[in-house]
């Protein structure tokens, strides 16, 4: 569908400068990776239950839910809630607890909190009932977070190793770059949210890069079509040449998944939509990295040896 003119959002012999901009889009994009750093010691991410520990019980109510009344419920019987709030349906409560202090005893401790927060919840709303109570102690935890950052650190150097076998040395650099940069913003961007950081996020982000990853080598390829094809032109304008014929197919491949992801973070409920809407973070960014990040570091750091190695 996409090839018939009506679906193109560029015409064909249009020509868009875009390594015009390419100075502008590399400081933009630093200074936004190192502010997303900062943002990433302070305030910090919002660890969730899989990397922070403690506990979560998921509870549906007769009726609407009464946050007022299930939160004085609970200060009754002296449990402070980390969270409290619905999720889904106007019915649905999703309290989170911090975890009793690690020690033998643990485990009875986390139940009788448990016990202790479902009579409360019950008698604020009677005919309330649990659906769902987990709990993840600090060294589950701690070990989750640390395989989570293994797995993204692992996920790179595969990236890099891809395509340093598939295209030049230029390309890999430049790709890895480029995917770290975008890494960092969407750290940047859950410190700003306040979304939690836990294993579905991580997935998000792998998911992010795997997909922005697949942009870059699209954009890649006819670049090095190109190189084999015009071998007098400059590297900038070849550049240009390369990314305008395949902005339609970028863009196209782009908006599908956008508009496929929407709906998630309109609708997804509380499970959902943290990851749709990263999700969604991650298509523009990722998207316009391959234009305005992957290519200018190509121009960059491959313009005199690409036009010798050809």
């Amino acid at each position: 569908m996409l090839s018939h003119p009506l679906f193109r959002f560029v015409r064909d012999d249009k020509r868009i400068p875009f390594m015009r901009g390419r100075y502008a889009g590399l400081a933009t994009s630093a200074v936004l990776s190192l502010l997303s750093v900062v943002l990433f010691f302070h305030p910090g991410l919002k660890l969730g239950l899989d990397f922070r520990g403690g506990v979560v019980i998921e509870a549906r109510t007769q009726g609407p839910a009464d946050f007022g009344r299930l939160r004085q419920a609970l200060a009754a019987v002296h449990v402070t809630a980390a969270g409290i709030q619905r999720f889904g349906a106007a019915d649905d409560v999703l309290i989170q607890l911090d975890s009793p202090a690690s020690g033998p005893a643990q485990e009875a401790e986390t139940q009788h909190l448990v016990d202790t927060v479902s009579k409360a919840v019950a008698q604020a709303q009677p005919g309330t009932q649990i659906l769902r109570a987990d709990a993840v102690g600090a060294t589950v935890s701690s070990e989750l977070f640390r395989d989570g950052l293994l797995a993204l650190g692992c996920s790179l150097v595969m990236i890099l190793i891809y395509i340093w076998v598939r295209f030049e040395r230029e390309f890999a650099i430049s790709a890895v770059v480029t995917l770290i940069l975008d890494l960092t913003k969407t750290v940047g961007f859950l410190a700003v949210t306040r979304f939690e950081f836990d294993l579905v996020m991580v997935a998000a982000i792998l998911t992010i890069l795997g997909y922005s990853t697949n942009d870059k080598v699209v954009v890649y390829d006819r670049v090095r079509e190109n190189l084999r094809k015009y071998r007098t032109m400059p590297l900038r304008e070849l550049l240009d040449l390369s990314i305008n014929e395949t902005l339609n197919r970028t863009l196209g491949t782009s908006s599908t998944v956008f508009l496929a992801a929407l709906p998630l973070a309109l609708f997804g409920g509380h499970t959902l939509a943290g990851f749709a809407t990263v999700m969604l973070f991650g298509i523009v960014v990722g998207t316009s990295s391959s234009i305005f990040i992957a290519a200018p570091l190509l121009l960059l750091m491959g313009e005199k040896r690409l036009r010798q190695a050809r």
